[in-house]
């Protein structure tokens, strides 16, 4: 047997179909090629002269006709386990009995009332989000999202790899973990692997927009849509301009050699050129993780690099058990979706405000989005509250609230006019609160102490 019959086998055993043992065939043969996938200083330069989204949207108008090509595909996989959920974070509820998913059901039906278009929407579930998140869309079972044949796209699985024998990792007491996403770059050997791609295609479906579940500001915009149906390209990458929150994020990047545009994860950044991947002057523009996709030409280009599409292969070193340090070591092999803006010839980037990139990834930024800074329209779309100006205020919670459950005993605070909170200690905000400014609060330890009603403006309050 060769050295990667035993993945094959493991994996043919679990359903995974030919796109997605080719793709972590080519990873894992990188791998024992000993690539780093490292992208050094030297052989790239800052991108800069992006079209911006006030240029191409001044103008612009939907086109029905475009619309009825598009789908829109929602990135799904993912657990709310670093916030304590035991579910898919999609159902988190963002107000009183609205969870992300509904959200993002309203905006799809929005735009088909709206325009007369039959825009689809197409979930890329996991294995542990596929069940309930279907079971919650049967509340939509007249506008047609009930059904996982018409609204479901599988994400693979892959195995993890044994990091001292390069062989599949075994863990029987949990075989469950034996097993890892491939990263939302699996995104493409999914859409292959399962019959989606050529049934869109076949349905007269031509561009597709892809953006994660937790980002509410992601929404399809027809102006976005026309402008990149105008402009021919096969991929286009919404960035936004990074901040110094955003130092460690993924940035957009050009390669010398062919002057195609890259994408550089921290992951891919040699120690000694961290800092100036950090230079947020220098490399500005940060991946939001919203992409706009030619379907026609990705298939064309799939056919062209033997099915596989050449992403940068990204190696994570962790235990095979993630809460036992002391559990065997393993490599875990992924890929980035957005790293595919180098893959084809023409590819391109837009310069988009903040405005359309809004993911929750903390209890701080659920905690704002259930403020009054931003405002939750029926159409489904999530916005930041005009008087804002476009800057989402900056929540950091303390150790205390780190679990979604522990936000229940805060209350929520008027937040439109605050720059910034930061909470030290146990907190409860009593009705009729408004912040402002900077504001820091010292709390209990033991139990939360509360703040009355009042205006409190760049502050620092100890309870």
């Amino acid at each position: 047997m060769g050295e990667f019959d035993a993945f094959e086998v493991k994996m043919r055993a679990e359903g995974m179909g030919d796109a997605a043992v080719r793709a972590f065939r080519r990873n894992y043969e990188a791998l024992r090629r000993n690539e780093t996938g490292l992208i050094s200083e030297t052989e790239i330069e800052p991108a800069d002269n992006l079209p911006t989204f006030d240029q191409v949207a001044s103008g612009a108008r939907a086109d029905t006709s475009l619309l009825a090509q598009a789908v829109v595909i929602k990135l799904n996989g993912g657990l709310g386990t670093s916030m304590g959920l035991q579910g898919p974070k999609s159902l988190l509820p963002v107000r009183e009995g609205v969870t992300f998913l509904d959200l993002m059901v309203r905006q799809v039906i929005s735009l088909r009332e709206q325009t007369g278009a039959p825009v689809r929407l197409l979930l890329m579930n996991s294995f542990s989000t596929s069940k309930p998140t279907l079971d919650h869309l049967q509340r939509y079972r007249a506008q047609g999202f009930s059904e996982a044949s018409e609204v479901e796209l599988m994400q693979n699985q892959i195995p993890k790899i044994n990091a001292e024998t390069f062989q599949p990792a075994e863990w029987p007491a949990q075989p469950e973990l034996e097993w890892c996403p491939p990263g939302h770059g699996d995104l493409f050997p999914a859409l292959v692997g399962s019959g989606w791609l050529d049934r869109l295609l076949a349905e007269g479906v031509k561009y597709a927009f892809v953006s994660n579940s937790d980002n509410l500001g992601a929404v399809l915009d027809p102006r976005l849509l026309r402008y990149f149906a105008e402009s021919g390209a096969p991929f286009l990458m919404e960035v936004t301009r990074r901040t110094a929150a955003d130092r460690k994020g993924g940035h957009l990047a050009k390669r010398k050699s062919d002057s195609r545009l890259l994408l550089r994860e921290v992951a891919q950044c040699p120690d000694d050129d961290l800092d100036v991947f950090q230079d947020i002057d220098r490399h500005r523009y940060f991946n939001t993780n919203s992409l706009w996709l030619r379907l026609d030409l990705l298939k064309a280009q799939l056919e062209a690099d033997a099915g596989v599409l050449p992403l940068p292969m990204i190696r994570n070193r962790k235990t095979v058990d993630p809460r036992d340090k002391n559990s065997p070591a393993v490599i875990q092999l992924e890929v980035a979706m957005g790293a595919a803006i180098e893959c084809f010839e023409g590819s391109s980037a837009i310069e988009v405000p903040r405005s359309r990139f809004a993911p929750v990834k903390t209890t701080g930024d659920l905690f704002a989005l259930r403020s009054d800074a931003y405002d939750i329209l029926d159409n489904g779309q999530v916005l930041l509250a005009p008087e804002r100006g476009g800057e989402p205020p900056v929540v950091t919670l303390g150790d205390s609230y780190k679990l979604v459950d522990q936000l229940d005993e805060l209350g929520i605070p008027g937040l439109l006019n605050c720059h910034s909170l930061t909470l030290d200690g146990r907190v409860h905000f009593a009705e009729g609160v408004r912040l402002a400014g900077d504001v820091t609060i010292h709390g209990g330890r033991e139990a939360p102490k509360s703040l009355s009603a009042g205006d409190y403006e760049d502050a620092e309050i100890n309870l």
